[in-house]
Parts: structure tokens; sequence; C-alpha cells
């Protein structure tokens, strides 16, 4: 029999990919997402498919909202079983506008430019905020549906800047340490309630959010684009369908023994010196 699958942030590419792919294995799912238009379109194109799927407007960052999404779904649904925190992002206003500080750079008028000294601290906060209370409050909500049930687990989304930071992204790449960092204590702090914590730590996927950091109008490589396909031994960037095979290993019973890791899927990223 299916398990009751909790997504958040799956109106997106990345997340409603995997949603789609456990609804294939029979899963039950809950589509979670900011806009409940996104939510009810995947949830659709779901059950379009023979699946089961609700969707459900959410906010990460307001746990009341959390808490009535977790009561629509344990009412059509029932108890949460497998939890995946998929909301994230990052925002111009943490980020630099070059990869490094020049002593030039303080004199630089141009509207719009950002060094280190310049970054918004609310910006840096709602980044933070997005991606490490954006894991942490879902986790409160739905992880007390799972303690004292066999095969519960939870899945956080980490990423490359969670090993080693980029540049230009500080919050971005901070937050995403902090979803790491996390993922093992949650792991120790369940682990006698039978509840698994793994991440994933995605290389670089061309999605809506950064599609035009690593892309031209017309298609073609921007300098960063291209300076991360250099990085990249496999030569390309990662397809939401590269998620999927290691996310249902992780949900499965197959991994009941696998806790605390991080996996990246990065086509070779990580383990590349450069040279």
């Amino acid at each position: 029999m299916g398990k009751v699958v909790v997504l958040t942030g799956a109106g997106g590419v990345l997340c409603s990919t995997l949603a789609k792919a456990l609804a294939k294995k029979g899963h039950k799912i809950a589509v979670l997402d900011l806009r409940l238009e996104a939510a009810e379109k995947v949830a659709n194109d779901i059950i379009s498919e023979g699946g089961i799927a609700i969707g459900v407007a959410a906010n990460v960052l307001e746990k009341q909202s959390l808490v009535d999404a977790k009561t629509i779904i344990n009412a059509k649904l029932g108890s949460c079983d497998i939890l995946i925190n998929g909301a994230g992002g990052n925002h111009p206003l943490g980020t630099t506008t070059n990869p490094y500080l020049l002593e030039k750079d303080l004199l630089n008028g141009t509207e719009g430019f950002k060094t280190f000294f310049d970054l918004d601290s609310k910006g840096i906060e709602f980044v933070f905020n997005l991606n490490f209370i954006g894991t942490l409050l879902p986790t409160q909500v739905f992880a007390k549906d799972m303690v004292g049930k066999k095969g519960c687990s939870i899945l956080n989304i980490s990423s490359m800047n969670a090993f080693t930071p980029l540049t230009k992204i500080p919050a971005y790449s901070g937050a995403k340490a902090a979803v790491s960092n996390f993922t093992q204590w949650l792991a120790v702090h369940f682990s006698k309630v039978g509840i698994r914590v793994n991440a994933l730590a995605p290389g670089f996927f061309l999605t809506d959010q950064n599609r035009a950091l690593l892309t031209t109008e017309n298609g073609n490589l921007t300098e960063r684009g291209n300076t991360i396909i250099g990085q990249t031994p496999m030569g390309r960037f990662g397809e939401p369908e590269d998620l999927i095979s290691t996310t249902l290993y992780l949900c499965d019973d197959a991994s009941s023994f696998v806790t605390g890791i991080v996996i990246p899927i990065d086509g070779g990223f990580s383990a590349f010196s450069g040279v």
C-alpha cells in the first residue's frame, strides 16, 4: 500500500518531477506550494495519469499555514509517512555583483551594484529563512505524524553550496550548509522513534530561478554557465529526472539503515579539483 508523501515547493520543476515519480510508485502525494494554482496543476497532472494527489497551498515560513495544510492532508490522504522539504531559493538582495572584492568597487556608484558591504540584511534573512526555517517548520508540523510508525523518512534538499560556497551568493550558501547540518542533527535526534533523515545535494540544474544567470536569451551559456560546465566532469547541467533514482532509494525501505547522509547529485562537480 502506498505511503502518504508530502512535498513542499512542489509546484517547481524539480520537486514536481519527484512528486510525479513517487506517484507512479503508488504513493499518495500532497503537493504543497505557496501558489495554490501551481500545486493543483501538478496534482492534476498526477491524477490524469492514474495517481492519487491533492494540491494544497502552504507557506513554509508560517507554521499555522502548515498546520492548516496538514489538517487537509490528514483528512483526504491520511497521516504523513514521507516528507520532502523542497521549498527554497535565493534572492538578489543576498547576492554580490562580482565574485571578488576589488578596492575600486568601493567607489562604484552604479545603481544596483553591490559589494559584500552593500548586502541587505533583510534580503539575507529572507534567503536564510526560506531555506533553513522553511525546512525546520514543515518538519516540526509533519514529523509528528511519523513518530512510532515504520518506514517513515524525511528528505531535505541541500546543495553543492553546502560543501564549498559559490561566489556571489553567501546567504544561499550559508543557508544550504545549515540544511546539511540540520539533516545530520535530525537524523540523530529522530533515530529512536523510527524516522530516517537524509538530504540530496543537487549540482547545477537549469530551473526558473537560475536560467537567466546561466544562459542567455538565445540559449547560449553565460560566463558563469560556462565556468560551471567547465568544472563539471560530465559536461552538462542536471536534468530533473537525474534526482529520481536517489530520491526513490532514500524514501524506500531498501535504505532502512541509511540516515544522516547528504548525497551529491552533481555530475562529478564536488569531486573535481579544477585540474
